[in-house]
């Protein structure tokens, strides 16, 4: 019993146990607050990281059955290694992502889809009912 009570004695020098579950909970709650806010940059990163990793795998796969099939040793580096093949592979991949998204973009931008969440004629709408929306409770106010 007595050796309990020495255990459970604090030393003078150690924060009080309230502060230590603060510290505790304040380190899981960063966490979490990373979590939430960038939980989709997160999720994005991390399938763009196993999709290149996964690209960049199969790639040598293929590059190394080709190199074997003409009787030459597949190497990352040097004037025929697969560094340039893959390379030549992410950034044509890259080109047309971007080119695409880029074309999306522009004509969403200066084109109209009636009805389209991405087109801009929504937001005129929107904006049309909301200002006709205030007429009318102006009008029963007065």
């Amino acid at each position: 019993m007595a050796e309990l009570a020495r255990r459970m004695r604090r030393r003078p020098d150690a924060p009080p146990a309230r502060e230590v579950r603060a510290r505790e909970r304040s380190g899981r709650s960063s966490v979490r607050r990373l979590w939430s806010n960038y939980s989709l940059s997160i999720v994005l990163l991390c399938l763009f990281l196993v999709s290149w990793g996964l690209q960049t795998w199969m790639g040598w796969r293929e590059f190394a059955a080709e190199q074997q099939q003409l009787g030459a040793a597949a190497q990352w580096l040097g004037q025929d290694g697969y560094l340039w093949a893959w390379g030549a592979a992410t950034f044509e991949n890259w080109q047309s992502e971007f080119l695409q998204l880029l074309t999306f973009v522009v004509l969403t931008t200066y084109l109209v889809h009636r009805g389209s969440h991405e087109s801009k004629d929504t937001d005129e709408a929107m904006q049309r009912q909301l200002d006709r929306i205030e007429q009318r409770l102006e009008q029963r106010g007065a």
